[in-house]
């Protein structure tokens, strides 16, 4: 990759030649139907003609336009003979169209370059940059990006930088992976909790001039290339304080930066208004959940991996809850998102408040419900489990596979059994999986071999429409868009306790469990498959598939 192409913000999708019998084709296509052809090389992207055609139009039915006469609009597109789309388009913008021809490749590039460079740095150049703040909070010493360094070579790197913190923003993406190979650096986003390529990989040389531009906007140690570092800024977007918390860790081709982006004043308006209905649950889960929640004392456990929606949901729960006749408290590490009407403390463990001790401190503060953020320790355990019996409610979550895996956790960690059985209302294990794109969803079969791998009743699943995407503009090409959570919900029921505290195993409390008409994590993800809102392959990642265990 050149170097010039690289520092240009402007591409960052970079058009390949077109194969020769790729334009071949095209050429005929077009002598075929009497259009003309267009060679789209070295087009020049008309801003204010694009800004006329709405964006999703044009990846939906793959043309550009490259001219407006008066009365009918120029566009290019690859195949002349769908007479049907050009009508459909020609409704659509309610003008009418002359096709031109020209190859898809050039088409689909341009349409990258497009979405990049119109879509986010046109409208960085029109005012949405960003103001990184310092660290101390204070609006008064913002500074603009463009203050940060002075040196005129740098600022193509500033503009790249700046470019893929705004895409990011723009594609709803939870962080931002800056990761160095031994002859390039590869950016990309998490989205929808999967990753996603940002853009072509960057010459290997821009690696720490990138790295060095983070680290000024994180108030880090540009010198200091040997050991990890932590740290955070702040962007103004839209209108609205976007926080980044940034993390640099070296490896043996050079640093690596992963940006966790905190939304927080969006999240703080959504979570307002959150409450169970929009996490999933599935109905019969749901009517059960809320019972347990509004028990006045015990403890509500929540299970799972990291980033698998513990919180939310939980956050979710205390927001149907709360009043102002009770008092909440909660302490987090950290507390991410905050929810009016809640006391939340911070965990600062170096400093000495660590949930241990800000859980003693919060039992003297009289509260009627407790959050804490996380169960690490026996210490933390024994005292959330004591709050529990004594007259608290108590939210927590701890890190297990299912429901079951919790109750050997706290067990080995010292707990005594008939305390923890004694306290527990019930155990919600959760999961996420991405949910089909509306935009571009579509009805597809499977065979008989993927259904009998997934475990599926072939009497039952055969000739099913299960739902897809086809992946379009609106989910970046992945088909999916959104997430929604899987449960399985364990009642601890009088015979579970008793089977708990006799040791016995935890297939025997399984099966017990299944027989009081509990649904597993498996169970609720095919439920989510059957109503459409997933696809077979995505909960075929997410969990086990069952095999008569």
């Amino acid at each position: 990759m050149a170097d010039s192409t690289v520092l240009d913000p402007t591409a960052l999708a970079i058009p390949l030649a077109a194969p020769q019998d790729e334009r071949a084709l095209a050429e005929q296509l077009a002598a075929r139907y009497r259009a003309e052809f267009v060679d789209l090389k070295n087009f020049k992207i008309q801003h204010d003609l694009l800004r006329t055609v709405p964006v999703e139009l044009m990846f939906r039915y793959n043309f550009v336009p490259i001219e407006q006469l008066p009365g009918a609009l120029v566009i290019a597109v690859s195949d002349p003979s769908q007479l049907m789309v050009l009508d459909e388009i020609a409704g659509l913008l309610g003008q009418r169209i002359i096709a031109r021809v020209a190859t898809l490749s050039q088409i689909t590039d341009l349409l990258k370059k497009t979405e990049q460079s119109q879509r986010v740095l046109d409208e960085a150049s029109e005012g949405l940059t960003f103001d990184v703040l310092t660290g101390d909070e204070n609006s008064d010493e913002s500074i603009s990006i463009e203050k940060l360094t002075r040196e005129e070579d740098i600022s193509p790197i500033i503009r790249l930088v700046d470019t893929t913190i705004f895409t990011a923003l723009e594609r709803r993406a939870s962080d931002i992976h800056i990761e160095t190979q031994d002859d390039s650096v590869i950016v990309k986003y998490r989205i929808d909790g999967v990753l996603q390529m940002a853009m072509a990989p960057i010459a290997r040389e821009h690696h720490s001039t990138i790295l060095s531009r983070i680290k000024i906007m994180s108030e880090l140690d540009i010198a200091e290339r040997r050991v990890p570092q932590d740290g955070r800024f702040r962007v103004r977007y839209k209108g609205r304080l976007i926080d980044f918390r940034v993390s640099i860790m070296p490896t043996v081709h050079g640093e690596n930066a992963v940006l966790r982006v905190l939304d927080k004043e969006s999240m703080s308006e959504k979570f307002r208004n959150l409450t169970l209905d929009v996490v999933g649950f599935a109905e019969t889960d749901l009517k059960r959940f809320r019972h347990y929640i509004r028990e006045p004392y015990g403890m509500v456990l929540v299970t799972g991996p990291t980033g698998s929606g513990k919180t939310t949901t939980l956050y979710a729960a205390l927001n149907e809850i709360k009043s102002d006749e009770d008092k909440i408290i909660t302490i987090e590490d950290p507390v991410e998102y905050q929810i009016r009407g809640i006391t939340q403390i911070p965990v600062n463990e170096k400093k000495g408040l660590t949930f241990a001790r800000g859980l003693r401190s919060i039992l003297r503060h009289d509260p009627d419900k407790i959050l804490v953020g996380e169960i690490r320790d026996q210490e933390t355990a024994q005292i959330a489990i004591n709050s529990a019996l004594t007259g608290h409610l108590v939210f927590t979550t701890v890190h297990a596979n299912n429901v079951l895996d919790v109750l050997g956790r706290f067990l080995n960690m010292g707990v005594e059994a008939y305390n923890f059985v004694s306290a527990l209302n019930c155990i919600l294990a959760q999961r996420l999986v991405r949910m089909v794109c509306e935009h571009c969803a579509h009805s597809v079969s499977y065979p008989d071999e993927m259904l009998i791998e997934s475990g599926l009743d072939l009497t039952e699943w055969r000739g099913f429409d299960f739902r897809e995407g086809a992946g379009c503009m609106e989910c970046g090409g992945t088909g999916y868009r959104g997430r929604t959570a899987i449960h399985e919900l364990l009642d601890l029921t009088d015979p579970i306790r008793e089977m708990i505290l006799d040791k016995k195993p935890t297939s025997e409390v399984r099966r017990l469990a299944q027989k009081e008409g509990m649904s597993f994590l498996r169970e609720s993800a095919i439920d989510r498959v059957r109503r459409g809102f997933t696809t077979l392959k995505e909960i075929n990642k997410v969990t086990f598939i069952e095999t008569g265990r």
